[in-house]
């Protein structure tokens, strides 16, 4: 490719990594995938792709048999990143980059990839990261919005988690999207879209504490539900970062919205054929009143890892303050959630069928913390 040129087309790319296993371990890439695409006309202009060797060897002696032909034998024979790194700069620096979850994930292992040998990384000009625009805009009638669940959804086959395969289906899965949104925006009165089936299920109250119904098709209000656990970090995501969550009580109307969200996500479930096991949203043990965990979800800007939840305070007189992290902070989150604080939550309904585990998470995007 000419440097000189105008970058214009947009670089849609993904990388194929290993998994933090101990959780805390380095990610390396071990395939990198791109297409360069004309916006204008959605021409494919250029393919790239390439198995990765990392530079660690016990990465590659660890490395678990794929189906996908992702095998320890082929990284083995693979070049290193160093050796391809000029091609996925040029690639790269100066576009639009364009992928799933490329904020996240993507981005960040790239950068960690181009430190790793002391060259500088390149840089976007722009970034779409397909994960967050599909949610906005297209709602979560696809389930949790996973590239497989989009592509399940619009009858694409199944993902192969290879690099230029995941590109490529995730280049059809925007098209199908563009054309369903398209459709409805010029027939709005034919075209009704109900995201969430689920969310004319139920919608009730319970007096003042424990008051739940829904706010939008994918949006759920509870308001003083008491926390019975704080901030859990016993899970961690791909990059390492700890899944928060923490447990509150969950009163009987909440109960009952949430029963009947279930009953219509497991029936897509069972519909689906998944082997995979049913984990109940809301816990129901012996001797126990029910509970439900929510999850504080957290998201990479720049170099800095921040909350994805909005979160304020409420004083006693009513007076409500937005709290700032200016950084991941697990002890001060934990000083604000402590058992037996009140708070009013918005929460997103995700369902989620991933490694064998199946049910629906309760994803806050905003809390009101009550100070009493």
């Amino acid at each position: 490719m000419d440097p000189r040129q105008d970058r214009f087309e947009i670089a849609f790319f993904d990388v194929e990594t290993t998994f933090p296993n101990p959780p805390g371990q380095r990610i390396a890439i071990l395939e990198f995938g791109a297409i360069l695409v004309c916006p204008k006309t959605l021409e494919v202009l250029q393919p790239y792709s390439t198995l990765v060797r990392p530079a660690d060897p016990s990465l590659i002696s660890s490395l678990p048999e794929r189906s996908n032909g992702i095998t320890p034998d082929a990284i083995a024979s693979a070049p290193p990143f160093a050796d391809i790194a000029d091609t996925v700069f040029d690639i790269l620096h100066g576009r639009i980059w364009a992928g799933h979850n490329i904020l996240e994930f993507d981005c960040a292992r790239i950068r960690e990839a181009f430190a790793e040998i002391g060259q500088p990384a390149p840089e976007p000009k722009g970034t779409i990261d397909s994960l967050a625009l599909l949610t906005q805009r297209f709602g979560r009638r696809a389930g949790d919005m996973k590239l497989a669940s989009l592509a399940t959804y619009f009858g694409l086959g199944q993902q192969t988690h290879r690099s230029l395969d995941d590109v490529r289906m995730n280049l059809e899965v925007l098209k199908y999207c563009a054309t369903v949104l398209f459709l409805e925006s010029g027939l709005p009165d034919i075209f009704t879209v109900n995201r969430w089936e689920m969310c004319s299920a139920a919608s009730v109250s319970e007096g003042s504490s424990g008051y739940a119904r829904f706010m939008e098709p994918d949006e759920l209000y509870c308001s003083r539900l008491k926390i019975r656990y704080g901030i859990s970090t016993r899970f961690v995501d791909q990059a390492g970062r700890p899944r928060l969550s923490f447990v509150v009580d969950a009163s009987q109307s909440l109960c009952t919205v949430l029963d009947a969200c279930e009953v219509v996500a497991k029936k897509l479930f069972e519909d689906s054929r998944s082997n995979s096991e049913w984990n109940p949203v809301v816990t129901r043990q012996s001797g126990n009143d029910p509970a439900a965990r929510l999850r504080i979800p957290t998201v990479e800007f720049g170099d800095v890892d921040q909350y994805a939840t909005e979160m304020y305070r409420k004083e006693p007189s009513g007076d409500i303050q937005k709290l700032e992290f200016v950084r991941f902070d697990v002890a001060k989150l934990d000083s604000l959630l402590k058992p037996g604080t009140f708070v009013d939550a918005f929460l997103s309904l995700d369902p989620y069928d991933y490694e064998q585990s199946a049910g629906i998470r309760l994803v806050a995007k905003k809390l009101i913390i009550h100070s009493e």
